[in-house]
């Protein structure tokens, strides 16, 4: 692969980058929109085929999606310091905007009018979830077998608490043996389908419809950064455990690389997890406080799986001991972003010169496809648990044998939760308003609500 003499520098395409990351709102579906929109119809570096061709690649590996997309084609664009340049920005603005809402939340969270505005942020985000559930479902449930797979693992997550790597390893294996065996419900695993009102074709574009075959020194180069960015990842981690044994930081370090490892479906997938470990066993923070975070991710612009940031932020505030918490704070959330995103480039740097290889590979595409569907049922138990949490004050555990069930006390129902996230409900599925107003108009009324002594 060689650049050619009418490619934008690097420089040129940094603006195009920077342009991007701060335009990146409204989620994964959002971001790949502004991403073709940009690169495909004004800029015409790369095509539609190519571009879907990119996507689809993205979507076989652990991470959000549409910033290793971002990743890939700056690697396509500039090689290894093109991925760099466009990873890095598609980043750094939900850094430093869910950094500076942590600082807030941790030294004001309690103070009316901000607590009225994240009461406010909880119902829109409710709605939100949801919204993803019936759009993934829509895209990802296309015959009886998917649909039995997001079945199984609502019940699955939901009735018996079983641990979403579980849920992802047996979904994978089913999706991977039925392509094997043939099975017509595992055949049609297409990814996504067109983008854009007009089809760009690839030949009318800087990169072309061919890139012609990789030489061995971008190949070298692309697995030595792949190989670095594994190194970057792992010595931290790896120094946390050997040095502070069960320490706040060498949990955060641990758990969220294991996120990163199966980090399939996206930032709604991962929350049911976190809500599960985060909440439950490390206890970092409570279930409000996680809708909370998910708030402010949706309102700034990068990948939603920001959200860590925060987490790791609140865990490391209240749990390092340390004499400054808001400084232990700070090292928690960028510990837990660096070990979230460092794996990203490395699958990008490790995975993109075997592309095609990956990509014609029916049995991974039939796994990836029953991933996918599974996905569905994890985020519908995240959009109930969310429901439970914000619309009553008091949730019951039930246990029966294997079975366990975490319920609302009827009686402790919050009237006001519950007629905002009706509204936003009818606001985002029979109005069709865009996200960012929804948002914006549900933290509004929570501060209106505060200021007439309701909320």
């Amino acid at each position: 692969m060689t650049q050619r003499t009418d490619f934008p520098t690097l420089a040129e395409a940094t603006k195009v980058w920077a342009r991007i990351a701060a335009l990146s709102f409204g989620g994964p579906a959002g971001q790949i929109a502004v991403m073709h929109r940009i690169l495909v119809e004004e800029r015409k570096w790369l095509g539609d085929s190519r571009f879907l061709h990119a996507l689809n690649f993205c979507m076989l590996l652990p991470g959000p999606e549409a910033q290793q997309l971002a990743t890939y084609i700056g690697w396509l664009m500039h090689g290894v310091r093109g991925a760099l340049v466009a990873g890095g920005l598609f980043i750094l603005p939900g850094i430093l905007a869910i950094m500076g809402l942590s600082w807030i939340y941790a030294a004001f969270g309690d103070v009316g009018f901000v607590s009225a505005l994240f009461f406010g942020l909880k119902a829109a985000v409710l709605a939100i979830v949801l919204q993803a559930v019936v759009r993934l479902g829509r895209r990802a449930l296309k015959n009886n077998a998917m649909r039995a797979i997001a079945a199984g693992s609502f019940v699955a997550i939901f009735a018996f608490a079983m641990p979403f790597p579980l849920i992802v390893a047996l979904a994978a294996a089913i999706g991977w043996l039925g392509a094997k065996a043939g099975l017509a419900a595992f055949q049609d695993t297409g990814g996504h389908g067109k983008l854009g009102a007009a089809h760009v074709d690839d030949a009318q574009t800087l990169l072309g419809r061919e890139l012609g075959p990789l030489s061995g020194a971008a190949r070298a180069a692309a697995l030595r950064a792949g190989a670095f960015a594994l190194i970057l990842w792992l010595l931290p981690v790896g120094a946390l455990v050997l040095l502070a044994p069960g320490h706040v930081f060498t949990d955060i370090a641990t758990y969220f690389s294991k996120l990163a490892v199966l980090t399939f479906g996206g930032a709604y997938a991962v929350l049911a997890w976190v809500a599960q470990e985060a909440v439950g066993t490390y206890g970092w923070l409570q279930p409000g406080e996680m809708l909370d975070g998910l708030g402010m991710a949706e309102t700034t612009p990068g990948p939603l799986i920001m959200v860590l940031q925060f987490v790791g932020f609140m865990g490391a505030y209240r749990e390092a001991g340390w004499a400054m918490p808001m400084l232990a704070g700070t090292v928690g959330g960028l510990l837990a972003t660096w070990v979230t995103f460092a794996p990203c480039f490395a699958w990008i740097f490790l995975g993109a010169p075997f592309m095609e290889g990956l990509r014609a590979n029916k049995a991974l595409s039939a796994a990836l496809s029953a991933v996918t569907a599974a996905v569905v049922g994890v985020i519908l138990n995240l959009a109930i648990w969310f429901a439970i949490h914000v619309i009553w004050r008091e949730v019951a555990r039930h246990q029966l044998g294997p079975l366990s069930l975490e319920l609302p006390v009827l009686g402790s129902i919050d009237w006001l939760a519950a007629g905002l996230s009706a509204l936003a409900l009818l606001a985002v599925f029979r109005l069709n308003i865009g996200m960012v107003k929804v948002l914006l108009s549900a933290a509004l009324s929570g501060m209106a609500l505060h200021l007439a002594g309701w909320a």
